[in-house]
């Protein structure tokens, strides 16, 4: 028996390569997103290290964000020593030079999960962005184990 669909108010259609089932979630839009960075650092004690290993601190970590309401850090964590993150933003000028001197900082805090785990981190995590540009930062602040932490950043608009 082959599978069909209601096509219209009153056609019925078999599913075939050329008409596939209809797929759609109601009142959703497609949201686009890119990826933005894909890196591995290992997290030691540096005070300013970067996702991308740079202790300089006026370099941002990433940069041409201004299309993006928000970023999505995905994480995985090799080690458990406890961790600090810090994420920084600012806007720029039309040249790409910073509107002032220094970063905002949007979020502050220790980096979730434990040795081996995922985790997920929404920049900002309570309104839109459309910053230019966002630095990163990880140090570990207990412990005595160095350990790999691989993240992935997309920018959602």
């Amino acid at each position: 028996m082959p599978v069909r669909f209601l096509r219209n108010a009153s056609e019925l259609a078999d599913v075939s390569w050329e008409t596939p089932l209809p797929v759609q979630v109601a009142n959703a839009k497609p949201v686009p997103a890119d990826t933005l960075l894909i890196a591995t650092t290992t997290v030691d004690t540096t005070a300013n290290r970067d996702l991308l290993g740079s202790t300089a601190t006026e370099l941002p970590t990433l940069d041409g964000c201004m299309q993006y309401r928000k970023l999505v850090w995905f994480y995985f964590r090799a080690g458990a020593d406890a961790t600090n993150y810090r994420v920084l933003a600012r806007a720029t000028d039309q040249n790409g030079a910073p509107l002032g001197a220094g970063w905002q900082v949007l979020l502050e805090d220790a980096l979730p999960g434990g040795a081996n785990s995922w985790g997920r981190i929404e920049i900002p995590s309570a309104s839109d962005g459309y910053y230019d540009q966002y630095r990163i930062e990880v140090r570990r602040t207990a412990g005595d184990s160095n350990y790999s932490l691989t993240s992935k950043i997309v920018g959602v608009r």
